[in-house]
């Protein structure tokens, strides 16, 4: 197994979950969806099938790639529904037992369930379930779900359902598999994180993000509206609505830097909602400069779109090496600014004595930042200048975002001026809260969003 090592510079997000519903490829269309959200997660990959009136799981740790081949794809065919998972942890260990999705078995039938998200009164409530004689086999909230539901049952399987979802809060996404071939998409009252459904021919799909049902061929029918459970058998698709209408919180990280930016998420395509955010930054904040320039990949959507607004030429100035990626290992401590200069590295002869424009798409912890900043100034770059596409990161994320305290965030703890100083630029400039909602949504949606890390 190879360790993944991730150094500082971006936030992480939970899971990928996708779901099919009655199709004689399955298993194989799960794979080429957990394929296509596999930025939503890196550390495990699992898929559940529907076979011979029980379920079968395939679940590991790695890369979607690492877990399966064509024999472990094989032996999972069926002519049915299945669900899969992609996972970051932001709840439970890195460990092989909180791999999703996970599989009951409870009175002749079995569930499964994967989870996207972050439950914020898991622990309260697995305390409950535990005291009613609960056994908890993973240190996973996902399963606290689970057990709500199974405890349930003898209300009917919608009840049951209904019933487990209205006891939790937090950020939630499911998508659940029975034993019948019935395949169910959950989203939380608040709507904090993306779920949508497509069709393939006459076959219904779920997904986090529309960029796996365009892998498949799928055709995008509509977002999961918050607080919707939508249940998919062979009579078609019906939905039930368990929660009372609450404000709608969708996360808008989702559209600087979480999701694909060929995604489309509530009518707005992702890439072009980040070349929105760098022209609002260029308006926001010009400088004299003689080129914009990303580092890869995370600002390069944005600094398109502050180069086309100011007219300054676009280049890239960094070229990332792809062998890398997330699986590079460093073996000591003192080996860090070694692996960053691994993964990015700058043209020289471009870059040398001139002035240039860095955007980003955050800035967490900042000591990835300040390494590549500092490799600019060594090659002879005469002026740096960055420009973030966010807000500042104040306070912690508890709905699933992989920072859980003010001391991880560098903008907690620095005003701008000595996060300039630290990161060794000449300017530095962050997206207004303002102008990063003008350039994300209309007027009648701007009170849509989710937006409290950044919030002072």
């Amino acid at each position: 197994m190879t360790i993944s090592y991730q150094t500082d510079l971006f936030p992480r997000e939970s899971c990928g979950i996708f779901g099919i519903h009655r199709h004689p490829e399955a298993a194989r269309l799960a794979y080429f969806g957990l394929y296509a959200l596999q930025h939503r997660g890196q550390e495990s990959a699992g898929i559940a099938v529907v076979r011979d009136g029980r379920i079968d799981c395939h679940k590991g740790m790695g890369l979607v790639h690492d877990v399966f081949d064509d024999r472990i794809l094989e032996s999972l065919a069926c002519e049915c529904s299945a669900i899969g998972h992609v996972r970051y942890s932001t709840t439970g260990g890195s460990l092989l037992e909180n791999a999703q999705p996970f599989v009951v078995n409870h009175r002749g039938k079995s569930y499964g369930v994967a989870h996207n998200g972050n439950l914020v009164n898991a622990h309260i409530l697995k305390q409950e379930l535990e005291e009613e004689g609960s056994i908890f086999q993973t240190t996973m909230d996902s399963e606290v779900f689970l057990h709500l539901f199974v405890k349930n049952l003898k209300h009917g399987f919608e009840q049951a359902l209904v019933n487990a979802v209205t006891r939790l809060k937090g950020a939630y996404c499911f998508v659940v598999l029975t034993s019948r071939g019935e395949v169910v998409g959950i989203k939380d009252p608040n709507g904090f994180r993306p779920l949508c459904l497509g069709k393939l021919h006459e076959h219904y799909v779920l997904a986090s993000e529309s960029c796996a049902l365009d892998l498949l061929g799928a055709r995008f029918v509509r977002e999961l509206e918050p607080g919707e459970i939508v249940i998919i058998n062979d009579d078609g698709v019906r939905s039930i609505y368990p929660h009372k209408t609450v404000k709608r919180t969708f996360c808008i990280f989702e559209y600087i830097y979480f999701a694909r930016p060929d995604s489309t998420i509530y009518g707005k395509n992702v890439y072009l909602t980040r070349k929105a955010h760098g022209r609002r930054l260029a308006r926001e904040a010009p400088v004299e400069a003689d080129l914009v320039m990303p580092f890869p990949d995370s600002g390069n959507y944005a600094a398109l779109g502050y180069s086309e607004e100011s007219g300054i030429p676009f280049d890239l100035g960094m070229i990332r090496n792809h062998y890398v990626g997330r699986t590079f290992i460093q073996p000591t401590q003192s080996m860090r600014d070694f692996g960053v200069r691994m993964k990015l590295n700058p043209v020289k002869e471009l870059l040398s004595g001139k002035d240039i424009i860095i955007i980003e798409d955050s800035i967490i912890r900042g000591t990835t930042a300040r390494t590549r900043v500092k490799a600019l100034r060594e090659l002879g770059v005469r002026r740096v200048h960055m420009r973030v596409s966010c807000p500042p990161h104040v306070y912690p994320c508890h709905y699933g975002i992989d920072f859980s305290t003010r001391g991880e965030l560098i903008a907690a703890t620095k005003t701008v001026e000595e996060l300039r100083q630290f990161l060794a630029l000449d300017t530095l400039y962050y997206l207004s809260l303002e102008g990063l909602v003008e350039s994300t949504a209309s007027r009648q949606e701007e009170n849509n969003f989710c937006k409290a890390v950044d919030s002072k």
